[in-house]
């Protein structure tokens, strides 16, 4: 199932202040949150202008975090395969990979100060 046909039917209230950055894929998502941005489709038979371009670019740069977060949490498999065990215990599994992602994180930020200040 695609993520926007299950955020259709999870029918989950998104706050009207939270900025929501989404790919092509959730075309019509304005309707459902008036604070989302989804990047500029191509016309058919037709070129991006180049602020359309530059804007597109823009969002990517914005969105390759997330992405680069979901990625380490499919590595960990809690987000690539159905989940199998309790229901309850998700959400705690899911925090503890995401902390050790955090972790990760500042360990490797620590480490390119460091050695900035060698």
């Amino acid at each position: 199932m695609h993520d926007f046909r299950l955020f259709k039917q999870s029918k989950l209230p998104l706050n009207q202040t939270i900025e929501c950055l989404v790919d092509k894929g959730y075309q019509g998502i304005q309707k459902l949150h008036a604070n989302s941005q989804i990047p500029k489709k191509k016309p058919t038979k037709g070129e991006l202008t180049d602020v359309d371009k530059k804007r597109n670019r823009e969002l990517a740069r914005k969105r390759v975090v997330g992405e680069h977060i979901n990625r380490k949490l499919k590595i960990f498999k809690i987000l690539a395969d159905r989940y199998r065990n309790r229901r309850k215990r998700f959400g705690l599994r899911f925090n503890l990979i995401a902390g050790l992602y955090n972790y990760e994180l500042r360990l490797s930020l620590a480490n390119k100060i460091s050695k900035v200040y060698e």
